[in-house]
């Protein structure tokens, strides 16, 4: 190991080592002024002449690291040998014997450092003074196996902690330069107690208290003594001991069966908590940890007392109030950091509160979505069975009750917490608030109608406080507002589902909704100036559920009619169409767009309902068509609108020409070709730089590919004809328009047509020829090309640049 001196020590050293350059330094200027003497004036040589740059070797380890690697690798052998020699084999030696020779080497040990150090040799006495740590242990070791055999392990080892802790402690300090003595006491005297109770066959509560007095020792010795390196680990194992103290009562206090049982370790969580709120006083640099602790220490000791003779529901309960008690520290006497420390712990009380009330707020709200596939199959006996799972109710009735006092503490804390983090408080206490009131109906078993009528209410009001709870003053849309907003929505989507139960439930919940969604829709709308880019979102979030409660109800009154799947599609499509017309009053508003995709959704859905019916969804397909036709016609959404119900038409024709079983692609192509073009005209009419291939290809493709895919398995000769005359035709307009798009796919369909049409023919003709004849036409053919290479280069660039200027 490396010893760093002291600064006395090094500034001495520096000191003489710039006293010795500086003598050399005067001896070499005397030399230097007396050879100069000796020559010729004009011989006064001039500075040297630099020759070649000498490589300078650098060393690949320094001294000190080189002397810190022997020092410990000559101290890690002794060790292992000591240990053979005291363990393993002690050789022919007698009792006496190798007692003597084992102390008389630990003597020497201790006593080499002493020498060392004041020869200035640090570094070694350490690597002896680590040694001679190691050698007392075999001592003691060896005095265990010799002398008392018989004696009680745990019991002796716990009195050699002691007796060596003491030991290296008084050695430490007589050699107060060697830094290994003095934490090694420290680490040690961490074991005698603990292991004298396990001895005396304590139970955990005894050994909670050993160690809690050992971590009392420590904390006495982390202010009392000086040495740095002992102070800082007597500091972790007070944290390690008494922590450990903290958690064996801890767990005995929450296990117990009686108050009495309860009381013994809550008299141990006590005696923790007042010394480390003693602790949080006196020491600033852990006052917060220290009263962390101390204050859930004090919350779990006297909560623990309650918990025995109540529920575990109420213990809960008593667990939390205990925890709200801590904030009565805010006015105490206590230092700043203590203070919130102490508020941490209550925080955490709270916290771990909610958590356990957890469940029962994800079971109110994912319990309901089994209704999904139970729509209108009998209302339950009650709020419970509505959810269809139970995560314990009996012992969770007070959960309501925890999270109403967990949001009364946020509130209360509001006027004492910054101004940045108050909103945040009033957040969190409406959030808890809500889930509050919507476990209330479930906690107590009530009926299915009143928990239904519970949580309408609920909506309705997280709804008026999302909308009026801003502030108004300001302008500034306000953290609960956001928050009630989105517990507004929530509810809203979590009441709908367990109202599918029964038909008069569905009707009257969606019909409800329904109303408070567009109520609250409308009332967002008159948002001060400043808050609506924050309510606008909201505004359409909404608006969107609005569109989805409209569409349910719309169903649910068409199903309670009695009218069947396949006649219900046809009637959804009445909601996009009144959201286009609501979107042609409302233009350029931000709610316009999502409120007319939200509708769009139901025109899926009213496909979805038809599916199986090829009519209906043609017919549904085309009332699509229609309104997306309709809202065309306005400026904003023209091109959007206009290819959707140009696809809707198409669609809507095949899916009529598939129900009734017409098997030609043209029929199914031909439309969508005719559409395409019609929009190609206009398009060049409007633009007439525009491609011919963003014009008429789309179009033309649509037809001929098809066609030309059925013609190649086509057995008769009319589609191969039809399709050859149509691609004839589109290839002479192509030329005589100069349009590349119809020259290239009317010429390339046209040329494929004529082969297939030739294919049999130009099969006989090859089998009828001489096998010699297809070769020597090949070479007949290249010697020609080759012979007008050049021209042919020619002619194919003229092509090239005639099929590149046309359009």
């Amino acid at each position: 190991m490396e010893n760093v001196p002291r600064p006395a020590e090094e500034l001495a050293v520096l000191d003489g080592e710039l006293a010795r350059i500086d003598a050399r330094r005067a001896q070499l200027l005397a030399r230097r002024s007396y050879l100069l003497t000796l020559l010729p004036p004009v011989a006064a040589p001039g500075p040297p002449r630099p020759g070649p740059p000498v490589p300078v070797r650098v060393p690949e380890t320094s001294p000190p690291s080189v002397q810190n690697v022997l020092l410990a690798l000559g101290g890690v052998l002794l060790t292992v040998a000591a240990i053979a020699f005291t363990v393993v084999s002690w050789g022919p030696m007698g009792t006496g014997g190798r007692s003597i020779v084992l102390g008389t080497v630990t003597l020497a040990a201790l006593a080499a450092p002493a020498a060392l150090q004041r020869r200035g040799l640090t570094s070694t006495a350490e690597a002896v003074g680590a040694l001679a740590l190691v050698l007392t242990v075999l001592d003691a070791y060896a005095l265990y196996r010799v002398a008392l055999p018989e004696t009680d392990p745990l019991g002796y080892t716990a009195t050699a902690c002691a007796v060596l802790a003491a030991l290296w402690a008084g050695y430490g300090l007589l050699l107060d330069r060697l830094r290994a003595p003095l934490p090694a006491a420290v680490l040690t005297a961490q074991l005698p107690l603990s292991l004298w109770a396990l001895a005396a066959g304590a139970g955990q509560l005894t050994l909670g208290w050993a160690l809690l007095a050992t971590a009392v020792a420590d904390i006495a010795l982390v202010l009392r003594a000086k040495p740095v390196p002992a102070r800082s680990i007597a500091g972790v194992t007070a944290w390690v001991t008494g922590g450990w103290a903290l958690l064996i009562a801890c767990g005995l206090s929450v296990t117990a069966g009686t108050v009495p049982d309860a009381a013994r370790p809550g008299l141990l969580l006590a005696a923790g908590a007042a010394v480390g709120l003693w602790v949080a006083v006196r020491v600033p640099a852990v006052a917060f940890a220290a009263a962390l602790v101390a204050g859930l220490a004090a919350i779990t000791a006297t909560g623990g007392l309650l918990r025995p003779s109540v529920p575990i529901g109420w213990a809960v309960v008593g667990y939390l109030v205990c925890g709200a008690a801590l904030l009565t520290t805010v006015r105490a006497p206590l230092p700043v950091l203590a203070v919130r420390g102490l508020c941490a712990a209550a925080g955490v009380s709270v916290a771990g509160a909610v958590l356990w009330a957890l469940p029962a707020t994800a079971v109110t709200l994912l319990g309901p979505m089994s209704w999904a596939d139970r729509v209108w199959s009998g209302a339950p006996g009650g709020a419970r069975e509505a959810l269809g799972t139970d995560p314990g109710w009996s012992a969770m009735t007070t959960a309501p009750l925890v999270l109403l006092i967990a949001a009364a503490l946020l509130v209360a804390a509001y006027g004492r917490l910054p101004a940045s983090s108050g909103p945040a408080a009033l957040s969190g206490a409406t959030a808890l608030g809500w889930a509050a009131v919507l476990i209330l109906p479930a906690a107590l078993d009530l009926g299915y109608a009143a928990a239904v009528a519970i949580h309408l209410a609920l909506t309705a009001g997280a709804l008026t406080l999302g909308v009026y709870g801003r502030r108004v003053a300001s302008g500034v849309w306000s953290p609960v507002s956001t928050t009630a907003m989105v517990c507004a929505l929530v509810g809203a989507a979590d009441v709908a589902l367990p109202a599918l139960a029964t038909e008069t439930a569905t009707l009257i919940t969606l019909g409800v909704l329904l109303a408070l969604l567009c109520g609250g829709a409308v009332a967002l709308n008159t948002a001060v100036t400043a808050a609506t880019f924050a309510a606008r979102p909201f505004q359409a979030l909404l608006a969107c559920a609005a569109v989805g409660a409209a569409v349910a109800l719309l169903c649910a009154f068409c199903a309670s009619a009695g009218l069947p799947r396949e006649t219900i599609a046809p009637v959804v499509v009445a909601v996009p169409a009144a959201a286009a017309l609501l979107g042609a009053r409302l233009r350029r508003h931000p709610v316009a767009l999502p409120v007319e995709l939200t509708a769009a959704g139901a025109g899926l859905l009213a496909v979805a309902l038809a599916s199986g019916h090829p009519e209906t969804v043609a017919l549904v397909l085309a009332l699509c068509g229609v309104v997306a036709a309709g809202t065309a016609l306005r400026p904003e959404r023209r091109p959007a609108a206009g290819y959707l119900a140009a696809a809707l038409f198409v669609l809507a024709t095949w899916v009529r020409l598939y129900a009734s079983d017409v098997a030609t692609p043209e029929a199914y192509t031909l439309p969508v070709t005719a559409l395409a073009l019609v929009v190609g005209v206009l398009r060049r009419r409007g633009d007439p730089e525009a491609s011919s291939w963003t014009a008429y290809g789309p179009g033309l493709a649509a037809t001929l590919l098809p066609s030309l895919v059925a013609a190649w398995g086509d057995t008769h000769w009319l589609r191969p004809l039809a399709l050859g005359v149509a691609a004839l035709a589109v290839t002479l307009v192509g030329a005589r328009l100069r349009l590349q798009a119809l020259l290239v796919l009317g010429g390339t369909v046209l040329a494929l047509d004529t082969l297939h049409e030739l294919a049999p023919y130009v099969v006989q003709v090859v089998g009828a020829l001489p096998r010699w004849l297809p070769p020597a036409l090949a070479g007949l053919l290249l010697l020609a090309v080759g012979a007008t290479y050049e021209r042919r280069l020619h002619d194919a660039r003229r092509l090239r640049e005639s099929l590149g200027r046309m359009r």
